[in-house]
């Protein structure tokens, strides 16, 4: 597995030199830059490809939350704060940890070591997926097959996710952020933080909406970009 890449985004210089240090102990990571604000951090990860980003969630201007918000792709994120009570909202944006400073290097590598698995998991699923065409998923007490193909939708219920199908929806126990790892990226598409749609089974995009069958799906404000890039790469062209 080659180098995990990371940014560290904190407005305290002294809470960069600290986790500058800790990076450059782990020979599997690669620091890519250091950054004092959220605005220079979001024209960074516009242009490069990050696996890891440390992030401070307190700094002047743009929190590190409303970062997370504001862009639709973003790296795994590692959580580096004084203040606890942030630690629900911060999951409920699918960070991968949430450290608390000061921080000590076994925790900080407890959470490193999490990224990394997730990472490769995420690669593994990846080079599976392109010789399958069908998942396995627990729903109550069934397992149940599904094709990929059949797949119209799924949304977030809380803690759970609700696929639709053609003629069913299931209810998993899963994050949309953890279907949208195991899908086809070329096939499956973000529309909104609670929206993930089979690109084939769209019927039509109109205003800031996405038609599957009879069903209309907002596309938010963040991932409207990406949606239109998507089309454009298929668009008729005269």
């Amino acid at each position: 597995m080659k180098k995990l890449s990371c940014i560290i985004v904190d407005d305290e210089p002294v809470a960069r030199k600290i986790l500058h240090e800790f990076v450059e102990q782990l020979p599997f990571m690669h620091l890519l830059g250091k950054f004092e604000n959220a605005a220079k951090a979001e024209a960074f990860l516009r242009n490069n490809e990050v696996d890891i980003m440390f992030l401070d969630i307190e700094m002047p201007k743009i929190s590190g939350l409303q970062l997370l918000k504001s862009i639709d792709r973003h790296p795994l994120v590692i959580i580096t704060t004084a203040f606890p009570q942030y630690a629900l909202e911060g999951y409920e944006l699918e960070v991968i940890d949430y450290l608390l400073k000061p921080i000590a290097f076994n925790r900080f590598m407890k959470a490193v070591q999490k990224a990394k698995e997730y990472k490769q998991m995420q690669q593994a699923t990846s080079a599976s997926q392109a010789a399958s065409s069908y998942l396995f998923v627990k729903s109550d007490k069934r397992i149940e097959k599904i094709e990929l193909s059949d797949i119209l939708y799924a949304e977030t219920l809380g803690n759970y996710i609700s696929i639709h199908l053609q003629d069913k929806k299931i209810i998993a126990y899963l994050t949309l952020k953890s279907l949208e790892t195991q899908l086809p990226a070329n096939e499956f598409i973000k529309i909104h933080q609670s929206f993930l749609v089979n690109s084939s089974r769209i019927c039509a995009i109109e205003g800031n909406e996405v038609k599957i069958n009879n069903k209309s799906l907002p596309i938010s404000r963040n991932y409207k970009d990406a949606v239109m890039e998507m089309v454009q790469q298929r668009m008729l062209r005269r």
